[in-house]
């Protein structure tokens, strides 16, 4: 404001008046605190009066005019005022005083953590200050660590994946926690005939630690049950003393129900062969719990007791072997860039390569495989460090122990997410369908929500102190604007993976709070985790990846009827009981893809027909065709059979509709509405027909 303004005077009670009214309007308008004092000059309501102030201090909303008493009374808007005048009074009073209150203290706090016990946490800097006080000692002593923190893990490493050889057997091979010998994906094609033999062949399998987690994450059928979020594992120890399971298992799984292994080690073992098998029963051993299925499956296998093996995972010592390093080095090292990027490389190579590794078999290849994510990742590491707040956390922190404890500790939580928040938090994916059909993801995610809103809450707070606030929400701005426009993107989807959410929250602990050092050091854990482990996958995906192995949700085939049952005299040698159904054609209504039938009997695909096949085909069995399908089992027998029908697009196998049941009574019971499952259609684990040509 002018000097010549009579209304600036000190001396003019009138003007102390006429702000007081002014600040009191604005705090019964708003509810808001009296405006504040800008730093550089006058009130806050003195520099909306002056034009030349909006060069000074430029506001989102312009502030209410000012009552000016004295001269030609009234009011004056001024012109940055008129152009907000459609804005009513009251709102542009509680815009202003929102703003000032966002822009902080006339004075903003820079927050420094002052060590507890200072004394013991700077004793560490001391000691090598005092040991080796030049910067080439202290370069040489960081390298000769750095060297011998990667030669003891590596030698732990490779003597983990040593193991004895089986007699018989050889060397046994090392196969994933998801292994089995009948893949889901319905390559083993009509009856089996790509997954033969059946019986009278084995090898000597060696199952990492932790397979007790590995589930399914998506519906599996088996009969007329659907198996979700458990492990595959199907049979186990009968009555009889013999010890079957269903060879769709998964072998290592079966493994640890059976005592062959133990999930906190590992272990190897031999499996064989034992042919087609009738009545698998269900029970709880070693933390899995089996499924019961009272059929027939045409390939079942068992474990060898007396097998001679000996081998284990030492994830667990390398655990150790890494926390005690990366602590020690924390304790001793002030320089935050060395600190970070030296902690970042180790954890992430310590995940990739030994605590949440990728299912590849071989050293070399899960080698090459982390050198190909660790390269880009260390190219993001840095724009973590220099763009994103990690520099700003870490720089000048003396407080050794706590920057250890807090940031380096929760690093190591968020890296270790498959033995943490997996095993927690109730929630797989992050995608709708996923958490409406997980149980107690619903409320996992309620409570998630709420936490990060209470932290959000307080990093508001903290930045509003510091007066970078409104710095900080633009950028969020520009974070909401970008998920908006990746949701309305077409023919894809939005899939926040772990990694991603880490990026999103990182730039929200950029201070030198206790709170910030947590959650940032969580956060780096969290992105650790999930590009070594899982890749750079992509935030915008297609309905197909992220189906993965879920339901198309495709057309399902109706049938014409009740199934045509015969019943044979199960006294009579050779008689055989049938069963005849048909289906209705595709509709026009339906996919215009649409190519055939598939039929599962037992979980096993034992039909195919394609609608343009010529129905009078010689070699064709009889009843059998686009339109029908026979099934025959030995008369008398008391077992239940399960059907379900799929149509078929190419070569690519559709939605299943839910199992029907001939029942051991001779009884048909109908198919509930729905799917049931599709078949896999990629990521088939090779590492048992790897395994048997290796014999």
């Amino acid at each position: 404001m002018s000097s010549k303004d009579p209304t600036s005077t000190p001396n003019n009670p009138h003007a102390t008046a006429s702000k007081s009214s002014a600040v009191s309007l604005s705090t019964n308008d708003c509810g808001m605190a009296p405006t504040r004092r800008d730093m550089a000059s006058g009130t806050e309501d003195e520099l909306l009066d002056d034009r030349d102030s909006a060069r000074r201090l430029p506001s989102p909303v312009p502030g209410p005019p000012s009552v000016r008493r004295g001269g030609g009374g009234g009011v004056d808007t001024g012109s940055g005022s008129k152009r907000w005048a459609w804005i009513p009074l009251p709102v542009r009073r509680c815009g202003n005083a929102t703003a000032n209150w966002m822009r902080g203290p006339p004075e903003p706090r820079i927050y420094k953590i002052n060590p507890i016990l200072p004394k013991v946490q700077r004793a560490p800097i001391r000691l090598l200050d005092k040991l080796v006080p030049h910067l080439w000692q202290r370069v040489c002593l960081a390298a000769v660590y750095i060297a011998l923190w990667i030669t003891a893990f590596a030698l732990v490493l490779q003597d983990s994946r040593r193991a004895t050889n089986v007699q018989g057997y050889g060397a046994p091979a090392t196969i994933g926690c998801g292994t089995s010998w009948w893949p889901s994906d319905g390559s083993c094609g009509i009856d089996g005939v790509y997954c033969r033999p059946f019986n009278n062949t084995g090898f000597a399998f060696r199952c990492p630690a932790n397979c007790a987690s590995y589930r399914v994450l998506n519906p599996r059928a088996v009969g007329d049950q659907e198996v979700i979020y458990q492990s595959m594992v199907i049979g186990g120890p009968r009555d009889d003393g013999q010890v079957l399971y269903r060879g769709d298992s998964y072998i290592c799984g079966a493994a640890l129900h059976a005592g062959i292994i133990s999930n906190t080690a590992g272990g190897c073992g031999v499996v064989t062969l034992a042919g087609e098998q009738t009545n698998y029963v269900s029970s709880t051993r070693n933390d899995i719990t089996s499924i019961a299925f009272n059929a027939s499956f045409p390939l079942s296998f068992t474990f060898q007791g007396n097998a001679q093996c000996e081998t284990r995972d030492l994830r667990w010592p390398l655990l150790g072997l890494s926390v005690a390093f990366s602590a020690v080095f924390s304790l001793f090292v002030s320089s935050a860039p060395l600190f970070f990027f030296v902690v970042f490389s180790a954890i992430f190579w310590h995940v990739g390569m030994v605590s949440d590794p990728p299912n590849i078999s071989s050293l070399a290849g899960l080698a090459s495989n982390i050198i190909g994510k660790y390269l880009p990742a260390m190219l993001i590491a840095w724009v973590m460090y220099d763009k994103m707040g990690v520099r700003r956390t870490l720089q000048g922190l003396t407080a050794q122990v706590e920057k250890t404890v807090l940031w380096l500790g929760a690093c190591w939580l968020g890296a270790l997410e498959n033995y943490t928040f997996s095993e927690w938090i109730p929630i797989t994916r992050l995608t709708g369908r996923d958490i409406s059909q997980q149980p107690g993801a619903k409320a996992a995610l309620a409570i998630i929500i709420i936490v990060l809103v209470v932290v959000a809450a307080l990093q508001v707070w903290f930045f509003r102190q510091e007066g970078r606030l409104l710095r900080y929400l633009k950028v969020y701005a520009a974070f909401v604007g970008a998920i908006l426009v990746c949701l309305v993107m077409p023919d894809l989807r939005l899939r926040i993976h772990h990694y991603i959410l880490a990026l999103l929250l990182l730039p929200g602990t950029s201070m030198q709070t206790r709170p910030s050092l947590f959650y940032q050091g969580l956060l780096v854990g969290l992105f650790i985790n999930g590009v070594a482990r899982w890749g750079f996958d992509s935030v915008l995906q297609t309905a197909a990846q992220l189906q993965g192995d879920g339901q198309f949700f495709s057309s399902l085939p109706a049938l014409t009827g009740p199934p045509n049952i015969t019943l044979s005299d199960a006294a009579a040698v050779g008689n055989v009981s049938t069963l005849s159904v048909s289906w209705q054609l595709p509709g026009v209504d339906d996919d215009p893809d649409i190519d055939g039938v598939s039929v599962l009997v037992n979980d096993v695909e034992r039909f195919r027909a394609f609608f343009a096949d010529d129905p009078s085909d010689p070699n064709r069995p009889v009843g059998d065709g686009p339109r029908g399908f026979r099934w025959r089992r030995r008369a008398g027998a008391q077992i239940n059979e399960y059907f379900r029908f799929g149509f078929v697009s190419g070569t690519t196998t559709l939605d299943y509709t839910k199992a029907g049941v001939w029942n051991s009574r001779g009884e048909w019971v109908d198919m509930a509405p729905g799917p049931s499952k599709v078949r896999r259609r990629s990521d088939v684990d090779d590492g048992v027909r790897a395994a048997l040509l290796r014999r």
